[in-house]
């Protein structure tokens, strides 16, 4: 009845898949877990006592081959219709998790999105840019996802059945540069199938330092250049690179460009300091998305 599909890369998913089985178990149903390791290198012995569980499988790709494609194997890999994809540093909020889902199955063609929430406690300042992000613009309540549902869809924890899966799938042609999450909600929108939000969060647990997460939000904007440049989405569809166009439209870019450069380590020192502004770190992202050369 139920595939929970895992991607995993140095992480240690054990929690996860023990919580995820003790729950599944009092379901009564028919399930596998499948936890599929990207290459790690570390946590290999922990992440290995899956196995011991029943229906529970534990696999160690010999090469890395990235988010998009390691998603689409997992369902391959499913021998069941309706698949639950978890990302490795996520934990189920409450011990319902998994039969809530289990009564959202249905018929219809729906993919199901249960949220994200960040604990209350505030991480070390260090974090602080990464958890206020997360806080404020990714942990959303139900009724304020679904005014945007699909723009509001994150990967990290949702249902959705194989024969919908196959339609859409992660394009594996991208680079491995994120918003691979931002395509594929972009195609569910395009194929007119329908985001369903939901009040059945994950704890995200894998917060990164600021310094970690300014490099990877840098990459973030050059994965969406790409697939704004590709037109595989539209330049409205985020709002980001909706105002780069407004920017670009008004020959503003070479001054953004010229700004951001300058300013540079005034931003730096503010987003890493103890108080982040999210409206100096979005400026930021403009102002590195404008110094990207432009097709």
């Amino acid at each position: 009845m139920l595939s929970i599909l895992i991607p995993v890369y140095n992480y240690n998913i054990f929690p996860l898949a023990e919580t995820l089985y003790n729950q599944v178990l009092r379901c009564n149903i028919s399930f596998e877990i499948i936890c599929l390791d990207d290459g790690s290198e570390i946590f290999l012995t922990d992440n290995e006592k899956i196995n011991q569980f029943e229906n529970c499988t534990y696999f160690i790709l010999e090469k890395n081959i990235g988010r998009s494609a390691i998603r689409n194997l997992l369902a391959k890999k499913a021998i069941y219709e309706n698949l639950l994809f978890l990302d490795a540093d996520t934990i189920p909020v409450e011990n319902d998790f998994i039969s809530t889902y289990i009564s959202q199955i249905t018929n219809t063609e729906k993919v199901i999105y249960g949220g994200i929430l960040y604990k209350n406690t505030k991480p070390s300042s260090d974090q602080l840019l990464r958890w206020i992000y997360g806080t404020k613009r990714e942990a959303l309540p139900t009724l304020e996802r679904n005014k945007n549902p699909y723009i509001s869809f994150l990967t990290l924890n949702f249902l959705i059945s194989k024969s919908v899966f196959l339609k859409v799938r992660f394009n594996e042609n991208i680079p491995n540069l994120r918003h691979e999450d931002t395509l594929f909600s972009f195609e569910l929108m395009q194929n007119k199938i329908e985001v369903v939000h939901i009040d059945n969060p994950v704890f995200h647990l894998g917060i990164e330092d600021s310094q970690t997460f300014l490099r990877k939000s840098e990459e973030a904007v050059i994965g969406l250049k790409n697939l704004v440049d590709s037109r595989l989405i539209s330049s409205d569809y985020v709002r980001l690179s909706q105002y780069f166009q407004i920017i670009k439209k008004y020959y503003l870019q070479p001054l953004f460009a010229f700004g951001f450069k300058i300013l540079k380590p005034f931003f730096l020192k503010q987003l890493l300091s103890k108080k982040p502004s999210l409206f100096l770190f979005d400026v930021y992202r403009l102002g590195y998305y404008c110094t990207l050369k432009t097709k």
